[in-house]
């Protein structure tokens, strides 16, 4: 069998074996081809004082100057991930011509906010030095699959994280989210439990709870296999934030499952849906 043959074994297997919760992608994007044109820019930089609070960064190869950013949030229902692990991720956007960061953040046993917190920090970290790495400070888009898509939701939504961090939500020109829980009480499976379980006010958890006419733009996408994350999510966020007046687009993606919207970012499985397209064609409308 030829070294081409074991790969796409490797590769297929890899994608076969993925939780639908919480994907571990780690032989996957060692031995997935990834995209070309895009460089590992920086690895493990602090943001925080914190173990998991470190970033990677993967700039268009080349070099660029105030390309527009992208700081994509890894899901793992709140208690599973590693940046590492998204090297193809990270790639694949810097190909196509963002500056892309990848930060880690605390997960269970660590709780709400934690991981809010954790997020806010990175984008400030990102404004504060991103412009060394060619990206522009002014133009960051934030995106995330299922509990990262929470976490950019969150963020642009409940601003109250990103100021206390010292971050400018102006500078936030838009939020793609995939497959993320938006709205999602009672706290009835294991994942929410244990992360959101010790609130004292749920509703402070939910985006729709923050639904408001002058936040980013939101771009929210979702598979109609997805057995995870229900479409309820996407539909009573698109509703809430219709309702007061603020800008929402939605996608399906009738042949997609909660960790298919994810695959489909990177090259062997970009052609099951134009995920990679759709997202950054919003990315670069808001940036431009």
């Amino acid at each position: 069998m030829g070294r081409m043959s074991r790969r796409t074994l490797i590769v297929g297997a890899a994608a076969t074996g993925l939780s639908a919760c919480t994907p571990s992608l780690g032989a996957f994007n060692r031995f997935a081809p990834h995209d070309e044109g895009a460089v590992l820019a920086a690895e493990d930089i602090a943001f925080g004082a914190g173990p998991r609070q470190k970033l990677d960064v993967y700039a268009p190869a080349g070099g660029v100057q105030r390309a527009p950013v992208l700081v994509f949030f890894y899901g793992g229902s709140w208690r599973s991930g590693a940046k590492k692990d998204y090297g193809f991720l990270g790639d694949a956007f810097a190909s196509r011509g963002f500056v892309t960061v990848v930060p880690d953040y605390r997960i269970a046993p660590d709780v709400f906010p934690s991981f809010l917190e954790d997020g806010a920090a990175a984008v400030a970290w990102v404004q504060s030095e991103i412009a060394s790495f060619g990206g522009d400070p002014d133009r960051i888009v934030l995106a995330g699959h299922s509990a990262g898509g929470y976490i950019a939701v969150m963020l642009a939504l409940d601003g109250a994280y990103l100021s206390v961090a010292g971050a400018d939500i102006g500078k936030i020109r838009g939020v793609a989210g995939l497959a993320g829980p938006y709205d999602f009480l009672p706290f009835d499976v294991d994942a929410t439990r244990e992360a959101f379980g010790s609130v004292t006010d749920p509703l402070t958890t939910q985006p729709t709870h923050f639904a408001r006419a002058d936040a980013p733009a939101l771009w929210l996408g979702w598979g109609e296999k997805d057995e995870t994350v229900g479409r309820r999510n996407i539909d009573a966020l698109s509703a809430a934030q219709r309702q007061v007046g603020g800008s929402v687009e939605t996608k399906l993606y009738p042949n997609l499952g909660h960790v298919g919207i994810l695959l489909a970012l990177s090259r062997p499985f970009r052609g099951r849906a134009p995920v990679l397209d759709d997202v950054t064609a919003f990315a670069e409308r808001v940036t431009a």
